[in-house]
Order: structure tokens, then sequence, then C-alpha cells
């Protein structure tokens, strides 16, 4: 990795974005041989003061694993600070619930709960040993692009000349908006409050998720005994709870998942909450441009696979980039066009599931109550839609 200093650059690639996406972006297409510049602020990747562990924890799916495994960063992820999941119980809001079980499904494990931070080293580390990969700490400020290529202005005046500008930016996309794929946004009146605790007793590597009056509590396990919070709760309950001295908000929790993990101690030195949103760009690809992760799409929390959605976004583009003719370059038509056909029914899907579980869950009628809940006992003795729901998780 380089910081280069000269006042014009020609990449194949200008990936736009540091966040776990944006560099699994870089990575990939750098290990195909591709000259890759990196906008995005070098930062030491760490829990914040005072806390064991980050506030950003993700669910890592098959997929997931396999794309980090491919760029070979899987072993260098602290495996002290990552948990297997081996089962799944989510329970309803009255006598509903549902067992998911890695075993019955004859799958290594159901997901790998991560801190964002393990996983931004081991992506730092491969990135400064790449010689195609030019970090460089600057903004993006001007877009424009012609029949030969994209140039990016940046913020200390030095111009970028590219093939293709990845907008890996999230979901307050600059890229996305300066392409002119600006899409649907629809906000959820929800915030996920995250926060992370000590359980009492052994989480069994168990994942955990209550539905309760329009809401969504989930506890996510870590090692020793450690558990990550994720509530999606509406607004007004969100800042409550927020205001909440993390002893209060272990309390709180308690009231959910005493009978299953005893007494929560925080390990957080505060509660952190963030916005739920359904969101869509318009199109995943303008000339040569192409959007992964949040720029390009945003899902409600409650499958925990909104990173997954990115990372997949990553594989799909590289596999593009990897199989397009030789007189085609990086940002050309019809291998983007390629890209976005590969990405869409996934990314569809994702939308349509996790919005119509939450619009299921959101709804206060008697008869619906009563239905979501029959369903759940409904499908925890059919095997085979259980096994049908595990594999689209896996991704």
């Amino acid at each position: 990795m380089s910081l280069t200093q000269t006042s014009s650059q020609t990449h194949d690639v200008v990936v736009v974005g540091g966040g776990l996406v944006g560099k699994a972006a870089a990575l990939l297409l750098s290990q195909a041989r591709l000259s890759v510049a990196l906008l995005a602020q070098p930062a030491v990747a760490a829990p914040a003061p005072g806390d064991l562990w980050d506030a950003r924890i993700y669910s890592l799916s098959s997929s997931s694993q396999a794309l980090f495994e491919r760029m070979r960063v899987w072993q260098a992820v602290d495996p002290a600070r990552i948990n297997p999941v081996y089962d799944m119980e989510v329970f309803g809001d009255e006598r509903g619930s549902l067992h998911f079980s890695a075993y019955q499904a004859a799958v290594p494990q159901l997901a790998w709960i991560a801190e964002s931070s393990n996983l931004e080293r081991a992506l730092d580390a491969a990135l400064r040993f790449s010689p195609q990969v030019h970090w460089l700490d600057a903004r993006a400020e001007a877009l424009e692009v012609d029949a030969a290529a994209a140039s990016v202005r940046l913020s200390d005046g030095k111009t970028l000349r590219a093939s293709l500008v990845v907008g890996a930016d999230g979901a307050h996309s600059w890229v996305r908006g300066t392409a002119g794929l600006d899409g649907s946004v629809r906000p959820y009146e929800q915030l996920g409050v995250v926060c992370n605790f000590r359980a009492e007793r052994a989480h069994r590597d168990t994942a955990f998720q209550w539905f309760h009056d329009g809401e969504i509590i989930a506890l996510l396990p870590l090692p020793d005994q450690h558990v990550s919070l994720v509530w999606s709760a509406a607004h007004d309950h969100a800042q409550a709870l927020l205001a909440l001295d993390p002893k209060a908000l272990a309390e709180r929790v308690g009231t959910f998942s005493n009978v299953e993990l005893g007494h929560l101690t925080p390990v957080s030195s505060r509660a952190q909450g963030f916005p739920l949103v359904l969101a869509q760009a318009k199109r995943l690809i303008a000339p040569r441009v192409a959007l992964v992760g949040d720029a390009a799409h945003v899902v409600h929390p409650l499958a925990g696979q909104g990173m997954n959605l990115g990372l997949r976004d990553v594989a799909a583009l590289g596999d593009a980039l990897a199989a397009r003719e030789s007189f085609r370059d990086c940002g050309d038509a019809a291998v983007l066009r390629r890209y976005e056909r590969a990405r869409k029914e996934d990314i569809g899907s994702m939308a349509l599931t996790t919005d119509g579980l939450h619009k299921l869950f959101a709804t206060h009628s008697p008869l619906v109550r009563f239905v979501r809940n029959a369903g759940l006992d409904c499908v925890n003795v059919l095997p085979f839609v259980k096994k049908f729901l595990i594999g689209r998780a896996l991704g």
C-alpha cells in the first residue's frame, strides 16, 4: 500500500469508501492484478476507549466467510474475538417459537459473529502488502465520465483517472448521488440500539431473538459469555433506551433474556443508536460507476444480512470483472450490466423478506398476532422449510 503524492494518477479502479465493504472491494480487485486507488482515511480499527467490544458487530454468513477465505484474510482474523452460531432461538410476542440448528441443517455453523475492527484489521494488513493498492487520504469532490474513463477530482487538488469508480461510501453515498442513482428511501421510524454485555450463564453459541410489541430484540453470542444487543425500537422508545445508563439497559434487556442467560453485566460505556431505513438505489450501475454495499441498498437488520449482502456485491463485481473479455475494460457497460443482473434477485428477495417480516411483526391486530405466532410454531415442525430458510441466510 502506498500514499501517493503525484498530482494526477491513472488506475483501473477507484474505490470510494473505506468501510469493510470498500476495503474488501479494493483488496479483491487488487488481487485480480488491477491497479486500485482506495479513497479512505487510514485509521486504526479498535473498540471505543473503555469498551471491551466494538459497538459494530456483524453476523457473517458462509458466503462472507468464503469471500474472506478467497482473499486469504480469514486466517488473519483474531479467532479469540469471533464466535460461531450453532443455534438460533426465535420467540414470538406470545407463545410462538422457532429453533434453527446448524447440526440439523448439516452445515458447519449458521453464522460467525465478529467485530468490525477485527475484520478491518485483517483487511488492512492485506492491503498494506498489496502493491496494487494506492491508499489516498483524500475526499472525492467531483466526478466526470467520458467514453474512455472516469475522472475523480480530490479535495487535495489531485485528479484520478480510472476505467471504473466503485461507490462503497455507505448509505449517504456521494458516488450514488453524483452518478444520478439516488432511488427510494423509506424510514422505519425506528432506531437500532446496540450495546454489549457479559451474561451470567453460557450462551451455548446461540443467537436469541424476541419479537415484542412491534420491536425486535436480538442477542448475538460473543466469546467468553459476552453477547451483543441489537434492539430495533420505535424512535421514541429507542431514545428512552439510549438515555438509560448501561446497567439500567441491561435490566431492561434482562426481562426478555433472563431465563436464557441470567443476569447481564454491561461491558460498553454507553449504548449507541442508528436509524433504520429501507433504501434502494435506482440502479446499481451508471456509466463507469458501480455501487456496492449500503451505497446500493439498505435493509432492516432483523435478519442480520446487510453486511452479507454488501460482501456478496463485492464478490459478484469481482467475478464480473474477472470474466470480462480481453477487449473490454473494467468500466465497460456490458461488464457492469452483468454485475447488476447477477445481484438483482438476491438484493430484491432480501429486501422483500426483511421488509415483509418487519411489517408482519409491527402489526398489532389480534388476529395477525395469533397467525404469526402460530406460524412460528408451524415452521418449527417443518424441517424442509427451516432448511430452505437457513440456505437463504447462508447466502
